[in-house]
């Protein structure tokens, strides 16, 4: 057990997680104030990232969680936020071949967009791949996991009444990163479209599907551009 623990592969993986870690700390942070400030208890809150580990989708679930959405939406919604994961997945287990089937489940929950990004860089030049990405994942699992339950309970101590600040957080944050993703005019139109598309159904469809339409018609116009480019 002690060879294992002092394999350079994992020790570089937990090295090079440290940047991704220090991305997660204010994200997490936040998520863990906001999640607490609409309802949910600090250890839901902890809960929700150590059995989901998907900040975007966790996000997204605790404002639907807050309107009072159908279980059924939630669902359906955090699965569309995180299909790219089969993707990303399908990516990664090109380079992690002739594990334990026992392997591939943990390994594919650690999959990140920060995780993939990194081992899609690093690990061709690693001899214990599996190794290498379970010493990535993990350590950037355990800063989300610690980063989300300090927000949480930090909330305890910090009265943020019923709107305040925290109401502008998720808003803030998908605006920025959806400017980060913008580099061409098709990607410019398929964010007003989809804008547009989820104002629309919020007006005209009861309870919490507009979103959900909104983003498979969105990804639908989104596919269609880059087919015709």
């Amino acid at each position: 057990m002690a060879a294992k623990l002092n394999d350079s592969s994992l020790k570089a993986g937990v090295k090079d997680a440290v940047p991704i870690i220090l991305g997660y700390l204010p994200i997490g942070i936040a998520y863990g104030m906001l999640a607490v400030n609409k309802g949910l208890t600090p250890l839901q809150t902890t809960a929700m990232s150590v059995f989901v580990f998907a900040g975007s989708a966790q996000l997204v679930a605790i404002e639907m969680i807050a309107a009072g959405a159908a279980v059924a939406a939630i669902i359906a919604m955090t699965f569309l936020v995180n299909l790219r994961h089969l993707l990303l997945s399908a990516s990664l287990s090109l380079h992690l071949k002739n594990l334990p089937l026992y392997y591939y489940p943990f390994l594919g929950f650690l999959v990140t967009d920060e995780s993939f990004a990194v081992a899609m860089s690093k690990l061709e030049s690693k001899k214990k791949k599996q190794r290498y990405f379970l010493g990535l994942g993990f350590t950037a699992y355990l800063g989300w996991v610690f980063s989300s339950a300090a927000g949480a309970f930090l909330t305890e101590f910090i009265n943020f009444g019923s709107g305040g600040a925290l109401d502008f957080v998720l808003p803030a944050m998908f605006i920025v990163l959806l400017v980060m993703q913008i580099s061409s005019r098709s990607e410019i139109i398929v964010a007003v479209f989809s804008g547009l598309l989820s104002l629309f159904f919020a007006l005209t469809v009861e309870g919490s599907w507009n979103i959900i339409l909104a983003t498979v018609l969105a990804a639908f116009l989104g596919v269609y551009i880059s087919g015709n480019d």
